[in-house]
Protein backbone atom coordinates (compact mmCIF):
# COMPACT_ATOMS: atom_id res chain seq x y z
CA UNK A 1 0.00 0.00 0.00
CA UNK A 2 2.72 2.24 0.50
CA UNK A 3 3.88 2.44 -3.23
CA UNK A 4 0.01 3.86 -3.43
CA UNK A 5 0.41 6.53 -0.99
CA UNK A 6 4.20 7.01 -2.45
CA UNK A 7 2.04 7.88 -6.02
CA UNK A 8 -0.25 9.95 -4.37
CA UNK A 9 2.53 12.04 -3.11
CA UNK A 10 4.06 12.29 -6.16
CA UNK A 11 1.36 13.41 -8.23
CA UNK A 12 -0.10 15.95 -5.58
CA UNK A 13 3.60 17.82 -5.33
CA UNK A 14 4.86 15.88 -2.75
CA UNK A 15 2.48 16.14 0.26
CA UNK A 16 -0.61 14.61 1.06
CA UNK A 17 -3.19 16.11 3.54
CA UNK A 18 -5.19 14.17 6.79
CA UNK A 19 -7.86 14.39 4.30
CA UNK A 20 -6.93 12.93 1.29
CA UNK A 21 -5.07 9.75 3.39
CA UNK A 22 -8.38 9.99 4.46
CA UNK A 23 -10.07 9.77 1.12
CA UNK A 24 -7.47 7.12 -0.19
CA UNK A 25 -7.97 4.64 2.56
CA UNK A 26 -11.65 4.64 2.24
CA UNK A 27 -11.15 4.01 -1.77
CA UNK A 28 -8.53 1.32 -1.34
CA UNK A 29 -10.76 -0.57 1.28
CA UNK A 30 -14.19 0.24 -0.40
CA UNK A 31 -12.13 -1.33 -3.93
CA UNK A 32 -10.84 -4.39 -1.59
CA UNK A 33 -14.37 -4.94 -0.20
CA UNK A 34 -15.61 -4.78 -3.81
CA UNK A 35 -13.07 -7.41 -4.91
CA UNK A 36 -13.40 -9.88 -2.23
CA UNK A 37 -17.46 -9.00 -2.42
CA UNK A 38 -16.81 -10.16 -6.57
CA UNK A 39 -14.74 -13.07 -6.11
CA UNK A 40 -17.32 -14.47 -3.64
CA UNK A 41 -14.49 -13.99 -0.66
CA UNK A 42 -16.59 -13.62 2.57
CA UNK A 43 -14.50 -11.76 4.86
CA UNK A 44 -16.18 -10.19 8.11
CA UNK A 45 -12.40 -9.51 9.19
CA UNK A 46 -10.48 -5.99 9.13
CA UNK A 47 -7.22 -5.35 8.12
CA UNK A 48 -4.75 -2.20 9.52
CA UNK A 49 -5.33 0.68 6.72
CA UNK A 50 -2.26 1.80 4.97
CA UNK A 51 -2.27 4.90 7.19
CA UNK A 52 -2.22 2.48 10.16
CA UNK A 53 0.45 0.55 8.55
CA UNK A 54 2.57 4.21 8.45
CA UNK A 55 1.97 4.64 12.17
CA UNK A 56 3.03 1.32 13.25
CA UNK A 57 6.57 2.14 10.85
CA UNK A 58 6.96 5.21 12.24
CA UNK A 59 6.89 4.51 15.49
CA UNK A 60 9.33 0.80 15.27
CA UNK A 61 11.76 2.73 12.95
CA UNK A 62 13.76 0.79 10.57
CA UNK A 63 16.46 -1.16 11.95
CA UNK A 64 18.12 -3.55 8.89
CA UNK A 65 20.67 -5.51 12.17
CA UNK A 66 19.43 -7.28 15.05
CA UNK A 67 19.37 -4.98 18.26
CA UNK A 68 17.96 -5.33 21.71
CA UNK A 69 14.80 -3.59 22.24
CA UNK A 70 15.73 -2.28 25.76
CA UNK A 71 14.02 -5.32 27.41
CA UNK A 72 16.06 -8.14 26.31
CA UNK A 73 14.11 -8.44 23.41
CA UNK A 74 16.39 -8.96 20.05
CA UNK A 75 14.52 -7.00 17.22
CA UNK A 76 15.35 -6.51 13.74
CA UNK A 77 13.31 -4.54 10.65
CA UNK A 78 10.21 -2.37 11.64
CA UNK A 79 10.12 -4.60 15.47
CA UNK A 80 10.05 -7.72 14.35
CA UNK A 81 11.32 -10.32 17.07
CA UNK A 82 10.27 -13.40 15.53
CA UNK A 83 11.28 -14.45 11.44
CA UNK A 84 7.99 -16.11 9.72
CA UNK A 85 9.82 -19.61 9.90
CA UNK A 86 9.36 -19.06 13.87
CA UNK A 87 13.02 -18.81 14.75
CA UNK A 88 13.59 -15.88 17.01
CA UNK A 89 15.60 -12.99 16.29
CA UNK A 90 18.91 -13.12 17.68
CA UNK A 91 22.33 -11.04 18.03
CA UNK A 92 24.31 -10.72 14.74
CA UNK A 93 21.14 -11.03 12.73
CA UNK A 94 21.26 -8.51 9.65
CA UNK A 95 18.27 -8.42 7.17
CA UNK A 96 17.36 -6.15 3.45
CA UNK A 97 14.67 -2.95 3.19
CA UNK A 98 12.72 -5.70 1.12
CA UNK A 99 13.27 -8.54 4.00
CA UNK A 100 11.60 -6.05 6.61
CA UNK A 101 9.55 -5.57 4.83
CA UNK A 102 8.19 -9.36 4.36
CA UNK A 103 8.63 -9.93 7.82
CA UNK A 104 6.16 -6.57 9.01
CA UNK A 105 3.20 -7.83 6.38
CA UNK A 106 3.79 -11.58 7.57
CA UNK A 107 3.86 -9.72 11.81
CA UNK A 108 0.80 -7.45 10.87
CA UNK A 109 -1.43 -10.51 10.11
CA UNK A 110 -1.08 -12.01 13.08
CA UNK A 111 -1.26 -9.18 15.28
CA UNK A 112 -4.42 -8.38 12.97
CA UNK A 113 -6.15 -11.65 13.63
CA UNK A 114 -5.09 -11.38 17.27
CA UNK A 115 -7.22 -8.26 17.52
CA UNK A 116 -10.08 -9.56 15.47
CA UNK A 117 -10.36 -11.99 17.71
CA UNK A 118 -10.40 -10.42 20.64
CA UNK A 119 -12.65 -7.43 20.03
CA UNK A 120 -16.19 -8.53 20.53
CA UNK A 121 -17.63 -5.13 19.52
CA UNK A 122 -17.94 -3.06 16.67
CA UNK A 123 -14.90 -0.78 15.77
CA UNK A 124 -14.01 1.90 13.22
CA UNK A 125 -11.28 1.83 10.90
CA UNK A 126 -9.57 4.16 13.19
CA UNK A 127 -9.91 2.25 16.36
CA UNK A 128 -8.67 -1.10 14.94
CA UNK A 129 -5.34 0.39 13.68
CA UNK A 130 -4.55 1.79 16.92
CA UNK A 131 -5.44 -1.29 18.58
CA UNK A 132 -3.38 -3.15 16.08
CA UNK A 133 -0.25 -0.60 16.47
CA UNK A 134 -0.97 -1.47 20.15
CA UNK A 135 -1.15 -5.04 20.18
CA UNK A 136 1.94 -5.30 17.70
CA UNK A 137 4.31 -3.30 20.47
CA UNK A 138 2.84 -4.83 23.48
CA UNK A 139 2.48 -8.62 22.27
CA UNK A 140 -0.76 -10.52 21.73
CA UNK A 141 -0.86 -12.66 25.35
CA UNK A 142 -0.67 -9.15 26.79
CA UNK A 143 -3.00 -7.42 24.50
CA UNK A 144 -5.67 -10.49 24.32
CA UNK A 145 -5.59 -10.09 28.38
CA UNK A 146 -5.23 -5.97 28.59
CA UNK A 147 -8.07 -4.56 31.03
CA UNK A 148 -8.34 -2.43 28.01
CA UNK A 149 -9.81 -5.21 25.88
CA UNK A 150 -12.59 -6.23 29.03
CA UNK A 151 -13.19 -2.09 28.96
CA UNK A 152 -14.05 -2.71 25.08
CA UNK A 153 -15.66 -5.55 24.78
CA UNK A 154 -18.19 -4.37 27.95
CA UNK A 155 -18.96 -1.59 25.21
CA UNK A 156 -17.26 1.35 27.38
CA UNK A 157 -15.07 2.83 24.59
CA UNK A 158 -13.68 5.53 26.56
CA UNK A 159 -12.76 3.75 29.75
CA UNK A 160 -10.84 1.43 26.72
CA UNK A 161 -9.16 4.59 25.53
CA UNK A 162 -7.87 5.68 28.59
CA UNK A 163 -6.33 1.95 29.17
CA UNK A 164 -3.74 3.31 26.87
CA UNK A 165 -1.90 5.14 29.19
CA UNK A 166 -1.08 2.32 31.18
CA UNK A 167 0.73 1.03 28.31
CA UNK A 168 4.01 3.21 28.91
CA UNK A 169 6.59 1.30 30.85
CA UNK A 170 8.97 -1.29 29.12
CA UNK A 171 11.52 -3.05 31.65
CA UNK A 172 9.49 -1.40 34.84
CA UNK A 173 10.91 2.18 33.49
CA UNK A 174 8.09 4.57 31.97
CA UNK A 175 9.94 5.46 28.20
CA UNK A 176 8.92 8.52 26.77
CA UNK A 177 8.91 6.83 23.42
CA UNK A 178 6.18 4.63 24.53
CA UNK A 179 4.19 8.01 26.15
CA UNK A 180 4.14 9.70 22.88
CA UNK A 181 3.02 6.40 21.22
CA UNK A 182 0.31 5.41 23.23
CA UNK A 183 -0.93 9.09 23.18
CA UNK A 184 -1.34 8.97 19.17
CA UNK A 185 -3.05 5.60 19.67
CA UNK A 186 -5.24 6.68 21.84
CA UNK A 187 -5.99 9.90 20.10
CA UNK A 188 -6.20 8.15 16.71
CA UNK A 189 -8.83 5.28 19.10
CA UNK A 190 -11.06 8.51 19.93
CA UNK A 191 -11.36 9.28 15.91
Amino acid sequence: MKHIFDFLRKISGGKLTQKQVDAADKLIATAYDDVTSMLGIATDEMHVSPSGIDLICNFEGLRLSAYDDGVGVWTIGFGTTKYPNGIRVKKGDTCTVAQARSYMQHDLKEFEQTVNNAVKVEVNQNQFDALVSLAYNIGTNAFKNSTLIKRLNEGNYKAAANQFDAWVNAGGKRMQGLVNRRATEKALFLK
